[in-house]
């Protein structure tokens, strides 16, 4: 059975659809799946970008020390969790994040309240820098959100402009572990467009 990390920023629209179909196929496929955190704040530092752009790296930083202050809390498999209900509110709902959504996010996965307080701890990007290194590390490379990372084999993507149907998303699934279990294979990629539909 293969084992599977997905590493990703939380607020990476493309790496939201990528998650919500990899955990449905890996269920049709007993495919072991844990989704870790890396950081587009850490990773575009020192670049120039326009407004739209550094607001989404703030709350890249923000809500890494978030995810940071949750795994330190509770360990690795807090991170998935609080990604399915935060990732809900951003990216499905499109809400703005209130410290009352975020509240409700932490409860919703019962982490305390006080956890909040990370969004403005600069204490936590230690965390997140490394928690970031390790994508980069699995990888082999540098590389944006997400990453997939199959028996410790890693490859920048997939990138998903919708999530499929239950029968081609299993298909899709054995065909990247198929992929990732042939040494000689690198990389495949074809132009896309953004955002990507996000399904309720």
């Amino acid at each position: 059975m293969a084992a599977v990390d997905l590493y990703l920023d939380p607020v990476c629209p493309f790496s939201w659809v990528t998650a919500r179909w990899l955990l449905v196929a890996a269920q049709s496929t007993h495919t072991q799946v844990a989704l870790r955190q890396m950081s587009l704040a850490v990773l575009n530092e020192g670049q120039d970008a326009d407004a739209k752009q550094q607001d989404m790296m703030e709350r890249s930083t923000r809500l890494g020390r978030l995810f940071a202050a949750a795994v330190a809390e509770r360990g690795p498999d807090a991170f998935a969790g609080l990604y399915d209900s935060i990732g809900r509110r951003i990216h499905v709902r499109r809400e703005d994040l209130t410290a009352a959504g975020i509240r409700e996010a932490l409860a919703e996965n019962g982490l305390e309240e006080r956890l909040a307080e990370a969004l403005d701890d600069s204490g936590f990007d230690d965390a997140v820098r490394r928690a970031h290194q390790a994508s980069q590390d699995a990888l082999g490379d540098e590389a944006g959100s997400p990453i997939i990372a199959v028996d410790g084999r890693a490859f920048s993507g997939p990138v998903l402009t919708r999530r499929p149907d239950k029968e081609d998303g299993v298909r899709l699934l054995e065909a990247v572990l198929t992929m990732a279990g042939i040494p000689e294979f690198a990389a495949l990629q074809r132009p896309y467009e953004g955002p990507p539909t996000i399904d309720a």
